[in-house]
């Protein structure tokens, strides 16, 4: 009841703040700009914005960027349904039917499909952040070192699996250079040097926010200016509101998809584009009508969509409970939360628990926002798809450099937001994912002073690592995880489960 009370506190506080409601508007049309925009992503226009922030009271600042955050998840399905190219990597499975749609004179309601999709899923999500941040939060106060350490892990090992669509070892890889990135500066403990070399500007580590701007903008424009140019499907003439018995119709697939995307946001570095495959993949299954699904099946949009969105608030559950960010998006805005002076956690429910249920209350006003302006504004924002790419990318370009250098007025954050750009190109090239790159960046300094920390509690005995019951579930997690992807362990163990399977239905 205290949270509920806190919820409706923070709503009214909203609602009566002229200031507030501004904020909410031109951060979540922005947002959905951003998304909209075929090159930008979610995680870019937070970095990016949180610069803008810096002179911003906190709870403002906050509110800004979870309202970017929503808006920009929710924006890509734009360009994803009209051009066929997804403005953010979680529209991706929304193009598979959306653009069959619009290519088929339903543009419009195509993306009032979306809309209801994304607006339901956040909806669920949030609700899922009021019931299971409480909860949570008092779990992880059982946490100590060693169980932050396995969390971490846990963390990177499963977002460099399910990111990447074929070997898993990519995504570990990829991970791991993250992790080797958060080592470089003083360690945690005793401010020892590690890996600068004698270089000032390395000592105090790289900056995670030039890293991340580098990785998902710099390394975009590149890839944006290399592919080919693209072309319109279609235009919104026809109804973009949907008829409620529409969406009444696949309840089921809506209620599904929004449990899917909300675990798929709760688990660490997975993030929105898996809830929407994920979603996606379930609808698909359950599905009498499986084989319209990719020629412009409703079920299948609105599946993607709900899923996608239901992720957002999912992601910011173990930023506020436990530090660690459930996709590349909340790693920025996890950053930008410490930047202005909050500190997420296990702590947070006995030092803040206001906070959380302010979070709550700003996830609603965005999504409300993103619901008026998907539906009434669809037409005049489709015109941002026109916008000629080589007239935007030197535009993008220059907020990435001024946003670097901003953060703390080096020159040297410019380099290193080039340098991950050019990286995170060439590793895109290579089909290596970039999510576990950031986690590893995000989690490295977790990781390693939680390690570091229960070595010396345990006089340096490993086992103590082990002796918990939650350490020993998630380092048992981990190693199956790692077993699981080595061929000649899976495929005799899929063989038997197959033939255990085929023998039960014999049987029965």
């Amino acid at each position: 009841m205290q949270g509920l009370e806190y919820f409706l506190t923070a709503i009214v506080s909203f609602v009566t703040d002229p200031m507030a409601l501004f904020n909410v508007a031109w951060a979540t049309l922005l947002g959905i700009t951003v998304g909209a925009l075929p090159g930008l992503t979610a995680t870019l226009g937070i970095a990016l914005l949180t610069t803008l922030t810096f002179h911003m009271p906190a709870e403002s600042a906050i509110l800004v960027l979870v309202c970017m955050y929503v808006g920009a998840i929710y924006g890509g399905s734009r360009s994803a349904i009209l051009l066929n190219i997804p403005g953010t990597p979680a529209s991706a499975a929304t193009s598979l039917d959306g653009f069959p749609l619009a290519r088929s004179g339903q543009a419009g309601r195509a993306m009032g499909i979306a809309t209801s999709g994304s607006f339901i899923g956040g909806m669920i999500g949030m609700l899922a952040l009021a019931l299971i941040a409480p909860v949570l939060g008092e779990i992880a106060l059982s946490f100590k070192s060693p169980e932050f350490f396995w969390l971490a892990l846990f963390g990177i090992l499963i977002s460099g699996q399910l990111t990447t669509t074929g070997d898993s070892l990519k995504g570990w890889i990829a991970g791991v250079l993250g992790l080797l990135v958060a080592m470089i500066g003083q360690e945690g403990i005793h401010a020892y040097q590690r890996f600068s070399y004698g270089w000032t500007d390395l000592s105090g580590g790289l900056a995670l926010l030039p890293a991340l701007v580098g990785a998902f903008g710099f390394a975009e424009i590149i890839g944006v200016m290399k592919a080919r140019n693209y072309e319109t499907a279609g235009r919104a003439k026809d109804r973009i509101i949907p008829r409620p018995k529409e969406i009444w119709r696949y309840k089921r697939t809506i209620a599904r998809s929004g449990l899917i995307g909300t675990l798929m946001g709760l688990l660490p570095g997975v993030g929105e584009d898996m809830g929407a495959w994920m979603s996606y993949a379930a609808a698909k299954r359950a599905s009498p009508e499986k084989d319209q699904f990719g020629k412009g099946a409703p079920e299948g949009l609105l599946a993607s969509e709900t899923g996608n969105n239901a992720a957002v608030p999912g992601a910011i559950i173990p930023i506020l409970t436990l530090a660690v960010p459930g996709s590349a998006p909340a790693a920025v805005l996890l950053a930008a939360m410490f930047i202005h002076g909050i500190r997420p956690g296990p702590m947070i429910m006995i030092e803040s628990p206001a906070f959380v249920f302010q979070v709550v209350a700003m996830v609603f006003m965005a999504t409300i926002a993103m619901l008026v302006f998907g539906l009434l504004l669809t037409k005049p924002l489709l015109r941002v798809l026109s916008v000629p790419r080589e007239k935007l990318m030197p535009l993008i370009f220059t907020l990435c450099t001024i946003g670097s250098f901003a953060i703390a007025g080096r020159e040297f954050d410019i380099y290193v937001m080039l340098f991950f750009g050019v990286t995170g190109f060439i590793l895109r090239e290579m089909d290596y994912p970039m999510a576990p790159l950031v986690l590893g960046i995000v989690l490295g300094p977790l990781l390693d002073s939680s390690f570091r920390r229960g070595m010396v509690l345990f006089d340096g005995d490993f086992t103590g690592f082990l002796i918990q019951p939650i350490s020993a579930i998630l380092a048992a997690a981990c190693v199956i995880m790692v077993l699981a992807s080595v061929p000649f362990i899976r495929r005799p163990v899929v063989a038997g489960l197959r033939r255990l399977t085929g023998r039960g239905g014999a049987d029965s």
